[in-house]
C-alpha cells in the first residue's frame, strides 16, 4: 500500500502536468475566443464563440484579409478583433481621414467589417505586428453559422483610391 505522501506527489505532479499542458496548448495552438462588439459584423456577430489559433501570427504566417484577435492599443488589457488590411511596405487609403498611410516596418493595418461602428487604425493608425495575440480561424457558436472565418477579398491594388459614387 502506498504512502499518503507518495499519492499526495502523484496527484501534485499530475496535476502539475495537466496544467503546463493546458497551458501550452491555449498558447502555442489554439483556444476558445469571444468577440464582444459590433465592429466585424456580419462576419463576425457580437457574442460569437471562435477557435482562434496563435500559429500563424507566431510564424508569421497572416496574410491580408485575416481576421486577427490583437491587443487594443488603447487598453493593452483589452483585446480586439479586426481584419488584417494592409502589412508593412503597403500604402493604405484612409477613408476617415482622406488620405493615404504608409504601414511602415513591423506594423500592421487594422479595420473592422463595419466601418460605421469600428474603432481601428483609420483612427490610430498602423499597429505593431507584435500586438497581434492569435488568427481567427473557425466560427463554434452558434451552430447555425458554424464554419471556417474565409479571409476577406480586398481591394486589387491598395495604392488606389476607392471609387467614389457620382452625386447628381
Amino acid at each position: 500500500m502506498a504512502s499518503p505522501f507518495v499519492v499526495l506527489g502523484k496527484s501534485v505532479i499530475y496535476t502539475v502536468s495537466g496544467f503546463s499542458t493546458l497551458y501550452c496548448t491555449l498558447k502555442f495552438i489554439g483556444g476558445f475566443g469571444r468577440c464582444e462588439d459590433v465592429s466585424m459584423e456580419p462576419t463576425i456577430q457580437h457574442g460569437d464563440l471562435v477557435w482562434i489559433s496563435p500559429i500563424s501570427v507566431n510564424f508569421q504566417r497572416l496574410q491580408k484579409g485575416d481576421v486577427v484577435f490583437c491587443k487594443s492599443p488603447k487598453s493593452p488589457k483589452a483585446i480586439i478583433c479586426k481584419r488584417l488590411i494592409g502589412m508593412e511596405g503597403d500604402t493604405v487609403f484612409n477613408d476617415e481621414k482622406g488620405y493615404e498611410e504608409y504601414v511602415d516596418n513591423g506594423q500592421i493595418w487594422l479595420e473592422g467589417d463595419n466601418k460605421d461602428y469600428s474603432i481601428d487604425s483609420r483612427s490610430y493608425g498602423p499597429l505593431p505586428y507584435g500586438l497581434i495575440v492569435s488568427k481567427v480561424a473557425l466560427r463554434l457558436w452558434p451552430l447555425s453559422r458554424f464554419g471556417f472565418i474565409e479571409p476577406g477579398k480586398q481591394p486589387a491594388n491598395l495604392n488606389e483610391q476607392p471609387a467614389k459614387l457620382n452625386e447628381l
